[in-house]
């Protein structure tokens, strides 16, 4: 691995951190309570305006082809982008799914009209998507969901409910993956379609998260008509579609973000523990040693990939160690800020410190669940890293109405 840069990467990144100096601000004048409160409508004009300029200047969509708003550039040009904006105070959280999932999926299965019609807009940020494939009763399996497509005629009529739905209430499109055949393996009778959001029978609810934000949301679908010209990839090729879009959610949804090992040192050392600072103690300097092991491994693995785009390699699966490793460590560094104060921990005070260790603890459980459960991705990790065998799976061969369910 060669972890430098090459004469014209440094030159890339130095054009980079140009124009997000002369554009950007390194602290925050953000309306963050809007992502307490759903994002609200000041911080969605916020993530618009910004995303406008950055299509306007031409880095919007580095690694897409210049027809649809993009320069064309190289993976390991993307990942130096994203390297030095995430230095400045920029709106996050509102294109990240539809330009990482939603644009790549499309770029692959959607037609040419459709490409020039879709993509522009959502470069752009004239357009924001989300992604619907979570349901209340499929849990950490993507196959198992049970909303329904019926064809009629030149439309397909969806039914059903999907979950943990980020955006949804603000999102003009989305990508679905749905059921059209029970009848055969439950992997074969899936579909995939993109839909507007505004369509007649698209109900989407809040749910009310414990962190007191509200960004996720339930949708439900009655009786719904997708014309069949916005299916993506033939009928029966959903679970195809599918896998490519969540091959794209690894690059679109990375680290757990939050506090880290320097905010724990830094606290460490200011809390007072029987007179003596917190940082004294042998166990909580070896906590943190375990946490800098970690964050360094994290860092490192990222290198990994960035060494391997460079080198004009794909990354493998052992990207979802990335995710595994950064949450849980997130849920443990928020535990131990609540745990030095002792019952003191949890309560709300005007200390913003503790707040961020609040939020580390309340949300990292959450982030072990969203794009990929702990469960599922050590499954990848042991067969396509480790190249341990399969779990065995009592539904394979089965017709999708045939395997037994909690109903």
């Amino acid at each position: 691995m060669d972890f430098n840069d090459t004469p014209q990467e440094a030159e890339f990144r130095a054009k980079c951190r140009r124009w997000l100096e002369n554009n950007a601000e390194r602290t925050s004048n953000l309306d963050t309570s809007g992502q307490q409160n759903r994002y609200g409508d000041k911080y969605l004009d916020q993530a618009r305006a910004w995303q406008k300029k950055k299509f306007n200047a031409g880095w919007a969509m580095l690694h897409w082809p210049e027809a649809y708003g993009g320069l064309g550039a190289s993976a390991i040009e993307r990942i130096i982008w994203q390297q030095e904006e995430s230095q400045f105070a920029v709106p996050r959280g509102i294109y990240e799914i539809g330009l990482g999932m939603a644009g790549p999926v499309m770029m692959q299965y959607a037609t040419e009209e459709q490409k020039a019609r879709y993509l522009p807009p959502m470069a752009a940020g004239e357009e924001i998507w989300c992604q619907l494939f979570s349901e209340p009763s499929a849990g950490s399996d993507v196959a198992g969901l049970r909303s329904r497509a019926e064809r009629d005629g030149d439309h397909w009529i969806i039914n059903g409910q999907k979950v943990w739905t980020s955006g949804a209430h603000f999102c003009d499109y989305g990508i679905i993956v749905v059921r059209h055949d029970a009848n055969v393996d439950k992997h074969a009778g899936m579909t995939f379609f993109f839909i507007d959001m505004k369509s007649p029978g698209i109900d989407v609810r809040p749910i009310k998260q414990i962190t007191g934000g509200a960004s996720f949301n339930e949708v439900y679908f009655n009786d719904v008509r997708v014309p069949d010209s916005q299916r993506l990839g033939a009928v029966g090729d959903g679970w195809r579609v599918a896998i490519t879009t969540l091959m794209n959610e690894r690059l679109a949804v990375g680290d757990a973000n939050g506090v880290d090992v320097e905010e724990a040192l830094s606290w460490a050392r200011e809390q007072d523990n029987h007179g003596k600072s917190l940082l004294d103690n042998g166990a909580v300097r070896q906590q943190i040693a375990q946490w800098y092991c970690q964050a360094s491994g994290l860092r490192n693995t990222k290198l990994r990939t960035m060494s391997a785009l460079s080198k004009g390699e794909t990354p493998g699966p052992e990207a979802s160690i990335t995710k595994i490793v950064s949450a849980n460590k997130l849920q443990a560094l928020g535990n131990f800020g609540i745990d030095s104060l002792d019952m003191a921990g949890m309560l709300v005070t005007d200390n913003s410190e503790i707040h961020g260790f609040h939020n580390a603890w309340l949300g990292a459980a959450g982030l072990r669940i969203a794009g990929g459960t702990d469960e599922i991705l050590r499954n990848i990790i042991a067969e396509r890293v480790l190249g341990l065998p399969q779990d065995a799976r009592a539904d394979k061969g089965v017709a999708f109405k045939n395997i037994p369910s909690g109903a």
